[in-house]
């Protein structure tokens, strides 16, 4: 395909963005495209509002499947496009517009150009939460294929156009949604000694979580819990009855997690004992650390390095980052690399937009590596 073909491709899909498990026109959109290509040896199966496309190799031993996740973020867009999003409060603000386009790209060439082995194309919705990745691996539409290896990318705003980035192992953090709710008494501002604040009482939850990474975290370990939003009351001069805390939670190990998890629910224990109140925690979507197979990523790099030498090869620290390709990684060996798309704003920002000349890059790189791979 054609820079100019792709273009249009990620433009059409950057339109529509949805959000996980409602990614029906962009489901559909993926659906018309790939019923365009030749079909004498493609196999599509729905799941949920995803895609499994399967090209049938000629004389196929394995199969090597690729990840391209589907759903846009509620995020009001403020680019320059004159191709901005159609639909209210959504934006592709984290390159799943670029990452379902390149697959098509790939799944373009291999629809005319038989494999020897299966190729298996998986269009995963949800990424951004509840999260996807678990429940389609698991499903009998995925299972009967059961791919030998897994492979994805991610766009990376910092680094140039025509830059790949990877490293083996540890590439992104286990992460965790957090959710706090607190219920007590409310009552008048005039009357504190009758209620039960929960404005305040969620102060304290802010504050003494912040101790769990500085004095519960092995130092030379790394984590992150977060608060991003508060809400709480109702009107200045109303003690607040009810108090609501999201956050977010990131480690480089699982069992960091789960001890951060214990240090929140003690900690929260006590902020029902001492403000006589109600808590219940909720830890959302869940995503496991993304883990390079050595051997699988060590391979790639080499490739790139003897085949790719007009790309630039760059070996990244791991990241905070969470991404629900991980659960591909904890049964099937693989990788992710990034895509430098050279941006001045980062992953979930309003104003994000990737390069567009990256899309070639990512096809051709793709269209190399699974040739090697699949031939």
């Amino acid at each position: 395909m054609t820079l100019d073909e792709l273009v249009q491709i990620r433009r059409k899909l950057h339109q529509i963005p949805e959000p996980g498990f409602q990614e029906v026109r962009t489901q559909q959109f993926l659906i018309d495209y790939i019923h365009s290509l030749p079909q004498d040896h493609l196999e599509v199966t729905k799941w949920e509002t995803g895609l499994i496309v399967k090209v049938s190799g000629m004389q196929p031993e394995k199969t090597i499947g690729y990840r391209a996740d589907m759903d846009g973020l509620p995020i009001k867009e403020e680019t320059s496009y004159d191709f901005r999003s159609e639909h209210q409060g959504m934006m592709h603000a984290c390159g799943h517009d670029m990452h379902m386009t390149i697959a098509l790209g790939v799944l373009t060439n291999f629809a005319s150009n038989r494999p020897k082995e299966n190729l298996l194309f998986v269009f995963q919705p949800a990424e951004e939460g509840p999260g996807g990745a678990f429940p389609l691996m698991n499903s009998k539409e995925f299972r009967h294929h059961n791919p030998d290896m897994m492979i994805a990318l991610h766009i990376a705003p910092q680094y140039p156009v025509g830059t790949i980035a990877m490293k083996e192992g540890l590439l992104f953090a286990n992460t965790s949604e957090l959710f706090i709710d607190l219920k007590g008494k409310g009552g008048h501002a005039a009357f504190p000694h009758e209620a039960n604040d929960m404005v305040v009482a969620a102060s304290h939850v802010v504050t003494q979580l912040q101790s769990i990474v500085s004095r519960n975290v092995d130092p030379l370990d790394s984590a992150v819990v977060t608060i991003g939003k508060i809400e709480g009351g109702t009107k200045q001069n109303i003690i607040a009855e009810r108090s609501r805390l999201e956050g977010t939670i990131r480690t480089l190990t699982p069992e960091s997690m789960v001890r951060i998890k214990e240090r929140i629910e003690s900690l929260v224990k006590g902020i029902e004992a001492g403000f006589e109140c109600k808590a219940t925690i909720d830890y959302g979507a869940n995503y496991f650390q993304v883990n390079n197979d050595p051997e699988l990523a060590s391979e790639f790099t080499s490739f790139v390095q003897k085949h790719l030498p007009d790309y630039s090869l760059v070996s990244c620290d791991k990241a905070m980052t969470g991404e629900d390709f991980g659960y591909f990684l904890m049964e099937y060996p693989g990788f992710m690399f990034w895509l430098g798309v050279d941006t001045p704003y980062g992953l979930h920002h309003s104003k994000l937009e990737p390069n567009e000349d990256a899309l070639q890059v990512a096809t051709h790189t793709l269209i190399e590596y699974l040739n090697y791979k699949a031939n």
